[in-house]
């Protein structure tokens, strides 16, 4: 297990002056700034700042194609990749398609049947669709490596428009249209769109496209923006980076579901996660909602958590969104088992940590082989590579990375230096997929780990906690962690976590587990918590920690959510360190 490293974000104090005199908190001034926000336009979220969808390559063309297609009847098909992010992308195709006249259904691949995106099974699929052979298929959060799928659709007489935020391969297909922001060429300045949103500017190029068409008069058709729940949703769970323009989008579908409009689906599953959409925030949907999704394609069928998302009836969305949530405590209970082994496994004796790690059990589930990967990724900060055993007698692999490594280019030099071993790959900078001939895992694990070695130069990671230094005793209240957990935080734009040091006055365990406080600082006492340690700490401690409010019998504190602790400098002039 790593101990990690505190070290303090570099401020702007120039750009932080700046946001304040605009009249933005001080405190979100100075955590704004920071983060790289010198203008008070960038904190502004109306829709007016939407980057134009006409800089997106190649949406306008496929505009026209399926304003062509929708005036000609043809039948759409979606093909959806089975996650999150792909499931709410199919359900704004579907619903934004439909409210503008088109006959559209989707199809889902099945993880453990045909394997990700639009592959020439799925074509096979396609072709038996129920509602009949498909004109033109769309794919959403998938489709920018499907060369071989595109050409079996070709054959079959099925025209193909892409919509992906993947990064391409050396050869792309040959579709009507490719739109990703992430194609060479493209001119969009947010490459960090997730897969709903790129459909989701698509289906925005689309409505444009019918009012120059005249099908709808200026500022008229359907009202896109009663998506940007599913956007945001989609969008925080595929843990994109969220830029400027994707804190919009996040933001506008926050500012719905406080407001009560939301889909039928997600105010289900805001109901059965048991979390308020009053005070719905990011952490919600990547760690409530998203997950409950996400479990349909880790253990089941995807097609439920899309059922659920495009009903508009409420008691089939909450039959529906229940469905869900037993399936993610089954999801739940498989992870814990398989991360218990994968740890224990590791921590045998003639095991020896290197750069990387690789683990494998025959009998794992392949759908959650990602999760065990992410935790194991967590406890020794290292790329992880989890790997399951597929009926095909494939191994299927999910693998996490850390910012010192991208996990794709990693993959690639794997593949160039080891012909043959894997036999399909792709992901992003921190997580990838991979299928891998059964009797290669050995090579694989010597090559993962040259390869992490060769591009990162170095062969040892240490995690490091960025902090925002310490934080003003005047904001150290409740007030003030309802304002920061109304904001719009999550990968590439961080939650706060300030830096202090305390005296510990009083501590207990919570269920032999977590860590209950009373902490000083100055004149002020604090309620805090360090879920998931155990081990008593000294009387000085210098702690990183997230500011939180504290909802017990209709009262409302100040908590500080610990994130790591280790001795400092008391009264006694001792110091002390601990994990």
């Amino acid at each position: 297990m790593v101990t990690p490293q505190l070290s303090t974000r570099a401020s702007d104090d120039q750009a932080a002056r700046s946001l304040e005199a605009a009249g933005i908190h001080p405190l979100l001034a100075r955590l704004w700034a920071a983060r790289g926000v010198h203008d008070a336009t960038e904190t502004q979220f109306g829709w007016g700042t939407l980057l134009p969808p006409g800089q997106l390559t190649h949406s306008e063309h496929a505009a026209r194609l399926l304003a062509d297609a929708i005036a000609e009847k043809k039948r759409l098909l979606i093909v959806a990749d089975y996650d999150c992010d792909g499931a709410t992308a199919c359900a704004v195709a579907i619903r934004a398609l439909r409210s503008m006249g088109a006959n559209v259904d989707f199809l889902v691949p099945n993880r453990f049947e045909t394997g990700y995106g639009l592959s020439a099974a799925v074509v096979e699929l396609a072709l038996r669709h129920h509602g009949g052979k498909p004109d033109i298929v769309i794919t959403v959060d998938n489709g920018i490596a499907s060369v071989e799928g595109v050409a079996a659709a070709q054959d079959a007489g099925i025209d193909v428009i892409i919509t992906d935020h993947h990064l391409p391969g050396d050869t792309l297909p040959n579709a009507l249209a490719i739109v990703n922001p992430n194609q060479h060429g493209c001119g969009f300045s947010s490459k960090n769109l997730a897969g709903v949103g790129v459909i989701f500017y698509l289906m925005l190029a689309l409505r444009a496209e019918l009012r120059t068409r005249g099908v709808y008069a200026a500022n008229a058709g359907p009202r896109l923006d009663a998506l940007a729940d599913l956007v945001a949703l989609g969008t925080v769970a595929d843990v994109v980076k969220l830029d400027a323009n994707n804190r919009l989008l996040v933001t506008q579908g926050l500012k719905k579901m406080r407001a009560g409009q939301m889909h039928a689906g997600v105010r289900a599953l805001f109901a059965v996660a048991a979390r308020e959409p009053r005070q719905a925030s990011a952490f919600d949907l990547g760690f409530a909602i998203g997950p409950r999704i996400n479990a349909a394609g880790r253990l089941a069928d995807m097609s439920l958590g899309i059922h659920c998302l495009i009903t508009d009836d409420e008691s089939e969305a909450l039959k529906l969104a229940r469905e869900l949530d037993a399936i993610n405590h089954e999801r739940r209970a498989i992870e814990t088992t398989m991360r218990q082994e994968a740890l224990a496994a590791m921590e045998m004796p003639d095991v020896v940590i290197r750069a990387s790690v690789c683990v494998y059990h025959p009998t794992w589930h392949q759908g959650v082989v990602g999760l065990v990967a992410s935790k194991l990724k967590e406890a020794y900060w290292r790329p992880t590579v989890a790997f399951a055993r597929s009926d095909a007698g494939e191994l299927r692999g999910s693998g996490r990375s850390i910012p010192d490594v991208h996990l794709r280019d990693v993959l690639d030099l794997v593949a160039k230096r080891h012909p043959g071993i894997i036999l399909k790959f792709g992901g992003h900078a921190m997580a990838a997929g991979l299928t891998l001939q059964e009797n290669a895992y050995a090579t694989f694990v010597e090559g993962f780990d040259d390869a992490v070695k060769e591009l990162s130069g170095r062969t040892t990671f240490d995690p490091v906690i960025e902090t925002d230094g310490s934080l003003e005793s005047g904001y150290a209240n409740a007030e003030v962690a309802g304002l920061l957990q109304q904001q719009v935080w999550g990968s590439g734009f961080p939650a706060p976590i300030f830096r202090d040091n305390f005296y510990v006055r009083q501590q207990r365990l919570l269920k032999d587990k977590h860590l209950k406080l009373t902490l000083e600082r100055g004149h002020q006492r604090f309620d805090a918590i360090w879920f998931g340690h155990a081990d008593m700490l000294p009387e000085y401690i210098d702690v990183a920690y997230r500011l939180d409010q504290n909802v017990w019998n209709g009262n409302i504190t100040a908590q500080l959510i610990i994130e790591y602790a280790c001795g400092a400098q008391g009264q006694s002039g001792d110091a002390h360190e601990f994990v």
